[in-house]
């Protein structure tokens, strides 16, 4: 099969989507819509967020130091999608997610989510000049999850009735499990 030059994009690289819970210095939730985040080891699992461009939510974890990063279930994605296409400076989102506070963080965690971290920032590593793009390595404080989601039961199970959504390019996906085996199982 031949291959060609295409330009650079994020097509053909899946991300799961999560919402970004801070508080507003009002005391009210926010949320963002984020996927550009993935985890690292060091000295144990940890988050890792990058966050470009000015938003309230980047303005807010750099004021606190902690925030949510809760899944978003297909049964979420009209609201989540909502947080991330209107701007926190702008919009009042705080109506568009049921919110409660974190069990061990200040956080706001979407009741509607079946897995949430609750994250406190280790690291920041600015990314431009400008100072508008940052990673954040997080250490994870703990998980909410919703009871079906814990214990060892089927794992394909789990995950289709955690129902987790996923961007690619720029559409959103759900995420229909089927297994093709367990890592080292293949050759």
């Amino acid at each position: 099969m031949a291959k060609i030059t295409m330009p650079v994009s994020n097509d053909f690289c899946p991300q799961c989507l999560y919402l970004y819970g801070t508080y507003k210095e009002n005391g009210d939730p926010n949320y963002g819509l984020f996927c550009w985040a993935t985890y690292c080891w060091d000295e144990g699992l940890k988050f890792v967020a990058c966050i470009g461009q000015d938003k309230l939510t980047r303005d807010r974890i750099r004021a606190e130091g902690v925030f949510s990063a809760s899944i978003i279930s297909e049964a979420m994605l009209g609201a989540a999608d909502y947080c991330g296409t209107h701007p926190g400076y702008e919009f009042d989102k705080s109506g568009k997610m049921e919110s409660e506070e974190g069990a061990v963080l200040h956080v706001p965690v979407p009741k509607d989510s079946p897995w949430t971290f609750e994250l406190q920032v280790d690291k920041t590593l600015p990314l431009d000049d400008k100072n508008e793009s940052e990673i954040y390595i997080c250490s994870i404080r703990n998980v909410l999850a919703e009871e079906c989601l814990a214990g060892e039961s089927d794992f394909e199970e789990r995950l289709r009735q955690a129902a987790p959504v996923i961007s690619v390019s720029t559409k959103y996906f759900p995420v229909r499990p089927v297994s093709l085996g367990d890592w080292g199982s293949m050759g």
